[in-house]
């Protein structure tokens, strides 16, 4: 990767953590999670390596698991290279044929990182949320319409962000 994509996937990653930073003020037990938006928008701007969006995803995991109040943070460090990688794979399959290929990739990218969040702290945590839920299903019940929520809000984010992102970093590269 050249310095100046590290730069752009550094810099959208920071906003993405300022942004999770500020949202862990609204009260709730769990908060949308907004870095995904940012480093699906940093995949798709870069292109990255298929070894290097699973970088990507790690740093994002490890922010997202440091600026975390859920159940279970270190989940995060296994869904959200998920979540990249699924950005990736979508947005290098649809860009030349679509141009909403940005929110698809972000829309599937953060179901996958959402799904496998709950599915990783089901397994890890299972007491606590039985604690807290009458039933697993009722966990995952409570917490696959915010997933759902999320994805759409990022999806919708990435969408809009991509044209002036892509042609800043045009002009830079020219």
């Amino acid at each position: 990767m050249k310095s100046q994509d590290i730069a752009v996937v550094g810099i959208l990653l920071a906003v993405g953590a300022i942004v999770r930073y500020l949202s862990l003020v609204i009260p709730g037990p769990i908060v949308s999670n907004l870095v995904i938006a940012f480093y699906c928008l940093a995949v798709i701007l870069v292109v990255p390596k298929f070894t290097e969006v699973i970088g990507i995803g790690i740093v994002a995991g490890i922010v997202c698991a440091l600026l975390s109040h859920s159940i279970f943070p270190p989940a995060n460090l296994v869904s959200e290279p998920i979540g990249a990688v699924v950005c990736l794979l979508t947005f290098k399959a649809l860009r030349s044929k679509l141009s909403v290929s940005p929110a698809i990739a972000t829309l599937l990218g953060t179901l996958a990182s959402g799904t496998s969040f709950v599915i990783v702290a089901m397994l890890m945590v299972a007491p606590a949320i039985l604690s807290k839920f009458t039933t697993m299903g009722a966990f995952a019940g409570a917490v696959i319409p915010i997933v759902i929520g999320t994805a759409i809000a990022n999806a919708v984010i990435a969408q809009i962000l991509y044209p002036p992102a892509s042609k800043v970093l045009a002009r830079g590269r020219a």
